[in-house]
């Protein structure tokens, strides 16, 4: 699945650089996640470094976005150019 950034976004600007994949940007109220390039940060760490860093935990699963680990590991390859 992708992530989404909920309205309770405070725009810390926190998420932004920690995203592997450049799928974090400011909206236009508050930060959003393209889901063409979330991959959960599959490929290259453990855990999704944006939920690591939100200060108010506003970064779920998206469930308009369903995928397996091994379709984001495929979007990860796709991404990097490995595939």
């Amino acid at each position: 699945m992708s992530l989404i950034i909920t309205d309770e976004c405070i725009n810390c600007d926190v998420c932004e650089p920690e995203c592997p994949n450049e799928a974090i940007s400011q909206g236009d109220e508050i930060y959003v996640i393209e889901p063409s390039k979330c991959t959960e940060c599959i490929g290259h760490f453990d855990e999704p470094q944006c939920q690591q860093v939100c200060p108010v935990d506003c970064i779920p699963l998206d469930p308009n976005y369903k995928e397996s680990e091994e379709q984001l590991m495929e979007k990860y390859l796709t991404l990097t150019g490995q595939l």
